[in-house]
């Protein structure tokens, strides 16, 4: 036989079961080049396979599993060694690939057993998820109801509405059968049944705030369940079911002054209200969560609210006490303002009225001193001119301390000369000191400025005021006056706290001091000189007389020139000096020779008579005008009285040179006819000097005056020394305007 390389088979094969394997091999063959191709389909659309490597390796060992069943088919029937070896090849790579998926399952299959877990966890999750998404709408639902109850309840300020609605609402919302509202009594040892829902109860019942059960409640923030058998939760009837649930919570007072509702006390953070909530009695329904929740927040809005509403009744009660204590304010102000203006009223008239016969008691006291007089005759002429004088004086302080308290008085600022005002005042001062025998010097410090800016008139009366009170209460000795710029360390003194200077490069202070030997004055009762009226008890003082008014009305000048005042003495006959600082400007030196000719007192200066001197005189008040018209008269001047506007501008020509007019005439003012002759007399120098000769002091008065142009102002009453120098300017400066 010849050789082959064959296999034969060991025992003869069955022809049918051969054809059945031989069938199962190539559908298995199929089967298993199928499958990878399905699993290279699912990795390709899927998106994420964390396993795509172990799916090749699983895919190729199908592979040769289906290459092995494939390559068997050859061996049913003779076949060669080839075919033998192939297959051989194939089943040990089959073998290898198996064991590698087999050893690589090892390792899969935990991560897959975990992934089973994390799905689990996953679901567990979710599971909890949506138990607090239902806690979410819950907390949804209860904020609805929350601020749906505090609308409700902050819909009114009305306290009693306030609680009311709480009830109701809390009521309607939770389903409640009863709820109740305990309120401290004004003692704060018991509980007031003061508020039910369903009213079935009587309101006024009471329990001791100190239960165990009260205690409870209050000690704790949250809602508390109670049991139903309590004494604040036994306010529904008896029934045959059981009794629902109960919890009650404490409702916090807020302390308020004046917070008081009908028993109330005043009420501080620390007490409490408290509020008791019932579940019906035939149903077996609990207290959730999310109830005690919108409980507790509706009783801090119940909180909120009820301050608020105290908060407003205050406001309403602080409002009807501001609007009464306004009507008693705008009372009172229009009774000032009636009584101010009745005042100035009366002053004015008053003014005018006793300026008018003092100026025929001086006018004519003045002229008749000018006749041959015996020297008992000159005394007593004298005498009535001092008297005069100083009623005048009385009168001029009363106007400027009535003007000074109500705010009316301004100063009238301009550039003076400082020395010529105290060398004015030593001269006034010298008469009166000569006759009590007394020595009075001037001392002006060589730094003082010979210019100033200030109130002339108001400094030279305080002055004045100061040295005079000197010699009225100095019998004997000397007076020294000495003025000097204050230095920087003397503006500051220990003994004027309260003064308090500003330094600067515009202004200075200038510090007076009067020192006289006269009577003194205990230094308790220096306090006393300064106040109207007030006059110290001593007899040297008494028997000086005075009214009691020129150190007050100083110490308003002085204020009013952001200056202070003050007495120093040692005692009753030691003496004592006056001190006072005043703030005055500095003018510029381009001004020291554009100075304003206004003087304030009389001088004698100028021609001492004015022959032929055409004067016109209109003044309603016939004493008035026979006065004015004597003392022009006397001084040799022409004159012509008229007593009504209409004549006076009938009379008046270019041969007037002077117009004296009274501004307060019947019928046509002063201003009208001032504003008449103007018109009449365009030409200024054909036009008369037009001056008002009045008894009014107030500021008004000066200003219509040069309003209306009228060429100057003089108050009455006039002297004869003051007619012959007002006359001289006049003449020489066409203007004078006496400050008022």
């Amino acid at each position: 036989m010849d050789s082959c390389n064959c296999i034969e088979p060991q025992w003869p094969p069955d022809d049918l079961l051969m054809k059945y394997q031989y069938i199962s091999d190539f559908f298995i063959a199929l089967a298993y080049f199928s499958i990878p191709l399905e699993l290279i389909y699912f990795v390709k659309k899927s998106a994420v396979f964390p396993y795509r490597w172990v799916l090749v390796q699983f895919g190729a060992f199908i592979v040769l599993c289906g290459a092995t069943h494939l390559i068997n088919l050859w061996t049913f029937t003779m076949h060669t060694r080839t075919v033998a070896m192939v297959m051989t090849t194939a089943k040990v790579f089959t073998a290898v690939v198996s064991c590698a998926t087999a050893l690589m399952l090892v390792h899969i299959i935990p991560d897959l057993l975990s992934v089973k877990t994390r799905e689990l966890f996953l679901k567990n999750k979710a599971a909890e998820l949506d138990r607090e998404m239902g806690l979410i709408r819950t907390q949804e639902e209860t904020g609805r109801h929350v601020r749906m109850l505090t609308h409700e309840i902050r819909s009114t300020l009305d306290r009693h509405t306030i609680l009311k609605t709480t009830l109701v609402e809390l009521g309607r919302t939770l389903a409640l059968e009863e709820c109740a509202l305990w309120m401290p009594t004004r003692t704060g040892l018991e509980l007031q049944l003061s508020y039910t829902l369903r009213q079935q109860n009587p309101v006024g019942y009471t329990v001791p705030i100190h239960l165990p059960v009260i205690n409870q409640v209050f000690s704790s923030s949250h809602a508390v369940k109670i049991s139903p058998k309590c004494p604040v939760a036994r306010i529904r009837p008896a029934g045959k079911y059981m009794p629902g649930e109960v919890v009650a919570v404490r409702v916090p007072l807020l302390h308020l002054s004046n917070f008081q509702i009908n028993d109330w006390p005043e009420l501080s953070t620390k007490q409490y209200a408290l509020m008791v909530l019932m579940l019906p009695s035939d149903s077996a329904r609990q207290w959730h969560v999310h109830e005690l929740e919108l409980v507790e927040v509706v009783a801090d809005q119940v909180a909120v609210a009820l301050s608020h509403a105290a908060i407003l009744e205050e406001s309403m009660r602080a409002r009807d006490l501001l609007m009464e204590q306004n009507v008693a304010l705008d009372l009172a102000r229009r009774e000032a303002e009636t009584a101010i203006r009745a005042r100035n009223d009366f002053l004015a008239v008053m003014n005018h009225e006793m300026r008018t016969p003092m100026h025929a008691i001086i006018a004519l006291s003045s002229l008749l001193q000018e006749t041959e007089l015996t020297p008992e005759q000159r005394l007593m002429v004298e005498t009535i001119l001092k008297s005069s004088n100083l009623l005048s004086t009385l009168i001029n302080d009363v106007l400027d301390l009535s003007r000074l308290e109500d705010g009316s008085l301004q100063l009238d600022l301009g550039t003076f000369n400082l020395f010529a005002v105290f060398r004015e005042v030593l001269n006034l001062i010298k008469p009166i000191a000569s006759v009590k025998k007394l020595h009075v010097s001037l001392n002006l410090a060589p730094d003082l400025p010979e210019y100033a800016i200030g109130d002339e008139k108001r400094l030279m009366q305080t002055i004045l005021n100061v040295v005079g009170n000197a010699v009225k209460f100095s019998k004997e000795g000397s007076i020294s006056i000495t003025a000097f710029v204050a230095k920087s360390e003397l503006l500051r003194d220990s003994r004027t706290p309260e003064f308090f200077p500003v330094p600067s490069d515009n202004h200075f202070y200038l510090r007076v001091q009067v020192k006289d030997s006269g009577v003194g004055i205990s230094p308790q009762d220096i306090p006393k000189l300064f106040t109207k009226f007030a006059q110290t008890q001593s007899t040297a003082t008494r028997n000086s007389g005075g009214s009691g008014l020129g150190l007050a009305i100083c110490k308003r000048f002085v204020n009013l020139m952001e200056g202070h005042i003050w007495i120093e003495s040692e005692g009753l006959g030691k003496g004592c000096t006056a001190i006072f600082m005043v703030k005055l400007g500095i003018p510029e030196r381009s001004n020291e020779p554009k100075l304003p000719f206004m003087p304030k007192v009389p001088t004698n200066h100028g021609p001492t008579a004015f022959p032929g001197l055409k004067v016109l005189v209109m003044d309603e008040n016939g004493v008035s005008r026979m006065v004015t018209k004597g003392l022009l008269v006397h001084l040799g001047c022409d004159v012509t009285m008229v007593s009504s506007s209409e004549e006076c501008l009938r009379v008046v020509s270019h041969e007037h040179k002077v117009v004296f007019m009274d501004v307060c005439v019947p019928g046509m003012d002063g201003y009208e006819v001032a504003i008449r002759i103007n018109e009449k007399f365009t030409k200024r120098h054909e036009r008369p000097v037009i001056v008002a000769l009045t008894g009014n002091t107030d500021k008004v008065t000066k200003e219509n005056c040069m309003r209306v142009g009228m060429d100057g102002i003089i108050l009455k009453p006039v002297s004869l020394d003051k007619m012959r120098s007002v006359l001289s300017d006049l003449l020489e400066h066409r203007v004078l305007f006496e400050a008022i």
